[in-house]
C-alpha cells in the first residue's frame, strides 16, 4: 500500500549516532536508546523509522508539518506504512486462510463536523459501496453519501473499493491519496470522545486530530495452498 500527500510531534530527544551519517540518510537514537533511521529528500521532507519493528514514527513535509498522528501517550507512536508489501509464506504444509488490514493513522486538523456546507475532513472513493458496521453488530449497509464525513464514532469495513481512496483536510489544505493493490477492502475508524477515554495510549481529546483509513482484506480472506 502506498500513501502520498499533497499540500501543506515527530520523534523528540534524538541523539546523533556519528557512526553513519550521509547525505539524505542519518542514524540516530531516541531517548530510550532505540536506533532510528532518518530519511530526507532534497526538498527537506523527512521520515523517521524505528529500527525496532520497522515502525514509521514521523513523516514531515518540507515545511516541517507532521503528516502522521502520534499520540502523546504512546510509547512508539502509531504505526504507518508507506510502500508496504506483505509477504506471507505457508511453511506448515497445510492450506490456510487469513484476513488482514494495515493501520494508517493520519494527522488531521479537526474531525468534528463544523459547517453545514462543508466538513473540514472527509473521505472520498467509498460512495455506493457496501460496508460492515462494527457499531451495529457487524450489520451490512450501503454508503449513501458522495463522501464520508464524521459526526460520531465510526468503525467500518468497506467492501470492494477502488484502488484509490482520498482523505481531504480542508483546514490544512491537505490531501492524502491512498493507493493499494491486492487489498479489496478499506477500514475507516475513529473512536470519538467516549471510547477514546478507554484507550490507554490515546489522549482523551486526541481523537479529534486522528483518522485511520487503511487497505484491508476482510470480506474475502486470502487462501494459501500447501506446497
Amino acid at each position: 500500500m502506498k500513501t502520498t500527500s499533497g499540500g501543506g510531534g515527530g520523534v523528540g530527544a534524538a541523539e546523533s549516532d556519528n557512526r553513519t551519517a550521509t547525505v539524505g540518510i542519518e542514524f540516530t537514537k531516541d531517548k530510550n536508546g532505540i536506533s532510528l533511521l532518518v530519511l530526507r529528500n532534497h526538498r527537506g521532507a523527512s521520515a523517521t523509522v524505528s529500527l525496532h519493528g520497522g515502525q514509521v514514527l514521523s513523516w514531515k513535509t518540507e515545511l516541517g508539518e507532521e503528516l502522521l498522528f502520534i499520540s502523546n501517550k504512546g510509547l512508539f507512536g502509531n504505526r504507518w506504512q508507506s510502500n508496504l508489501t506483505s509477504r506471507i509464506r505457508n511453511v506448515n504444509g497445510k492450506n490456510f486462510s487469513f484476513s488482514m488490514a494495515y493501520h494508517t493513522y493520519f494527522s488531521i486538523s479537526d474531525i468534528i463536523y463544523k459547517y453545514i456546507v462543508c466538513s473540514e475532513v472527509r473521505v472520498e472513493g467509498l460512495e455506493t459501496l457496501d460496508y460492515l458496521d462494527n457499531l451495529y453488530q457487524r450489520e451490512r449497509f450501503t454508503e449513501q453519501g458522495d463522501s464520508l464525513t464524521f459526526e460520531s464514532e465510526v468503525d467500518r469495513v468497506y467492501f470492494d473499493s477502488s484502488n484509490i481512496v482520498i482523505v481531504l483536510d480542508h483546514e490544512k489544505k491537505r490531501t492524502f491519496v491512498i493507493r493499494k493493490e491486492g487489498l479489496p477492502d478499506v477500514v475507516v475508524w475513529n473512536p470519538w470522545e467516549r471510547k477514546s477515554k478507554s484507550i490507554l495510549d490515546l489522549g482523551d481529546e486526541e481523537y479529534k486530530q486522528m483518522l485511520c483509513v487503511d487497505g484491508a482484506a476482510v470480506e474475502k480472506p486470502n487462501h494459501l495452498v500447501a506446497r
